[in-house]
Order: C-alpha cells, then sequence, then structure tokens
C-alpha cells in the first residue's frame, strides 16, 4: 500500500479536505503581519531571565510552578470572587480544550464572521457544527441575525472577540448585553477572547462575575510572550473545574511558568510598551486618515484593518519595499480589498507608511 493510499484509509476526509493554519515567511522583513508585540527584554532584564530559568528543575513535571503562576495571574488581573483561572498552552488550546469539554451530541459553536479562523476549525476538528454569522458592513455585530441563529441553533458556545481579529473593534456594549442574555437563557457559554486586552480599552473580567455563563479568555502573546505561549481563561470556579478536567496535565512547561513569572514581575516595563503601541496606533491612523484612497478602520488592538483600491498590489508593493502585512481580502467578502497592520515600533511604522504610500 502506498503512502497516499493509507493516509487515504487512516486520516479523517476532513481533515484532508482542511487547509492547515498559514503563516507567512518572513525572514529579512520587516515582521507586521502577526500582532507580536515589537519589543524584545532589555539587555539586563535578559540576563536575570536567562540566569533564572537556567536555575529551573527542567528534570521536574511542571507542579508547583503552575500553582504559582495561577496566583500571581489571579493577583495581576483582579480575579472576582467565585471565579477562577485555568491555564493553556497559548489561548489555542484553550479553545481546542472548549470544543472538547463542550462536545455533546448535536452541540454547535457560533462566532460572528469575520471573526478569528480557531473558532471554526477548533469546532471542525472535534466534529462540532459550527455557524457564522456575518458582521455588518461597518464590522459591527448584526443583532438581528445574531439573535436569530442563537435562537435556531441553541449554541453550546459563543465567541466574542472583544476587541475582535480582524477588525480591531469593540462591538456595541448594548448589544453584546442582549446577545449574553438570549444565550443564558438557551444554557450555552459565552466566551470573550481578549486577546489585544493590553491595548483595549474596555474589558469583561469584572463584569463576568454578574453572569455564570460568561468566560473570558486572554493571552500573554499581546502582552509580549508570544513565544511562551502561555493563555489563560476565567470563569465561575465551578465551570472552570468542569473544563479544566479535559486539560492535559501538564500543558504549560516548567520555562512557559518561569518567564510568565519573571514578566508579571515585570509589568510594569509591558505595560510601558503598550503605552507606546497604543500611540504608535494613533500616530499611525492619523497617517493613514491623510492618504488618498485609503480607508482605515477604528482599532482598540495592535493592528489596524485599512480598505485600499487594490489589495493584491498594495500587499506585494509592501513586500518588494521589506514590510510585510497580512493581505485578508480573501478571508471573507467583507474584507474586500482590506490588509491588516500590525503596530510595530516608531521605527517600523515609518518604514510601513512609506512602504505603504508607494505601493497604493
Amino acid at each position: 500500500m502506498s503512502l497516499a493510499d493509507r493516509m487515504q484509509k487512516v486520516i479523517r476526509q476532513d481533515v484532508q479536505s482542511m487547509h492547515a493554519y498559514a503563516i507567512q515567511p518572513s525572514a529579512g522583513l520587516v515582521k507586521l503581519d502577526a500582532m507580536e508585540n515589537p519589543f524584545r527584554l532589555p539587555p539586563e532584564l535578559q540576563r536575570e531571565l536567562g540566569e533564572r530559568l537556567g536555575r529551573v528543575a527542567i528534570n521536574r513535571y511542571p507542579t508547583q510552578c503552575v500553582a504559582d503562576v495561577l496566583a500571581a495571574l489571579n493577583a495581576y488581573v483582579k480575579l472576582p470572587a467565585g471565579c477562577k483561572l485555568m491555564l493553556g498552552n497559548g489561548s489555542d488550546e484553550l479553545i481546542s480544550l472548549l470544543a472538547m469539554a463542550c462536545d455533546v451530541p448535536g452541540a454547535t459553536i457560533l462566532a460572528p464572521l469575520p471573526g478569528f479562523v480557531m473558532y471554526e476549525m477548533s469546532a471542525r476538528l472535534q466534529g462540532l457544527k459550527f455557524v457564522g454569522v456575518p458582521l455588518t458592513a461597518d464590522f459591527e455585530l448584526d443583532e438581528a441575525a445574531m439573535l436569530a441563529a442563537i435562537e435556531q441553533h441553541r449554541p453550546a458556545i459563543t465567541y466574542i472577540a472583544y476587541p475582535n481579529n480582524p477588525t480591531a473593534n469593540l462591538f456595541d456594549d448594548a448589544v453584546i448585553e442582549r446577545i449574553v442574555a438570549a444565550v443564558g437563557k438557551q444554557n450555552g457559554l459565552v466566551v470573550f477572547d481578549e486577546a489585544y486586552q493590553p491595548f483595549s480599552s474596555k474589558t469583561w473580567m469584572q463584569r463576568m462575575a454578574a453572569h455564570e455563563h460568561v468566560l473570558v479568555m486572554r493571552t500573554l502573546s499581546k502582552f509580549g510572550l508570544a513565544g511562551v505561549r502561555l493563555g489563560y481563561m476565567a470563569g465561575a470556579a465551578a465551570l472552570i473545574d468542569e473544563i479544566d478536567k479535559v486539560r492535559p496535565p501538564y500543558n504549560i512547561s516548567v520555562l512557559n511558568a518561569e518567564a510568565t513569572l519573571f514578566a508579571l514581575e515585570h509589568a510594569d516595563e509591558f505595560a510601558r510598551r503598550a503605552a507606546i503601541l497604543r500611540s504608535e496606533r494613533e500616530r499611525l491612523q492619523k497617517a493613514l486618515a491623510a492618504m488618498p484612497g485609503v480607508k482605515a478602520f477604528p482599532s482598540e488592538a495592535n493592528m489596524i484593518l485599512v480598505r485600499v483600491p487594490d489589495s493584491k498590489r498594495a500587499f506585494e508593493g509592501m513586500k518588494q519595499r521589506g514590510v510585510l502585512i497580512k493581505h485578508i481580502a480573501g478571508l471573507h467578502p467583507l474584507l474586500a480589498h482590506c490588509l491588516r497592520l500590525t503596530v510595530g515600533t516608531p521605527e517600523e511604522n515609518t518604514l510601513m507608511i512609506d512602504a505603504l504610500k508607494a505601493s497604493l
């Protein structure tokens, strides 16, 4: 039997028909395509972290260090009373674990589109139905369509990215409240994905406590630790206890845990960098507003969605000029001729502005 025949026999048909998560080659380019925090640690903190990681007992399974991370995060996020945290290897793992935990017969996962691709991918990999509800033309929640979909499909999980990826905006609070109430009546869960919280003016972390069916999920990737792979999810203690049962017992490495503890002890340094990126976001918005034919959408994240006359030409032109961004026009009809720009360092942002101007 050939390998192709063997794969045809043993690999799921739906997996064979899927596309893998795409990561663009970025060597030699100014990398502004993945919403990474562009700042590395200053040399003195690099040395301190290196020495600290060198002392970690990598011969032991991670136990106490994970408890220490949970305690540190409890304090950092000011976790409401009656709530609890669980950890994931990035928020991607938490999304997969949620799909696994909620895989009851006939279960559905619902999310607005365009949105983070892993909501749909995790549903399909777990054999769950996924329902995507298109946003309005200005990337707001379509309240009537969302409420109708909730009524019809009774989703086990409804995702609300807050702010949304790739559109970077916060949805209307009054609409969200009505969606949260509707999902509650159907006995489903609402998950607020706050991956971009360091750059956002609002959060559901405290509001969550008033809704036992609401979870808040975050990652430390945008905080500045994308390479560490540490995500966390908060919710009512009894609910988190149930979901945590499907988590692999040692999913967070001792090195990830120690790097996280180190970063939280230096949270003021990371907050300073987030402030710079928020300031740079405003500078980019002003520069984009002055470009003929370019429409930049409001942002509460470390990215800006822009629509240009010819997105393929602009993307290729910027790449030829050494700046890599994300061409997302093909992800959804609402994103026609759209590019997603990551907010970088002041120097990177100047290069990005100049490259975009020259590529229109």
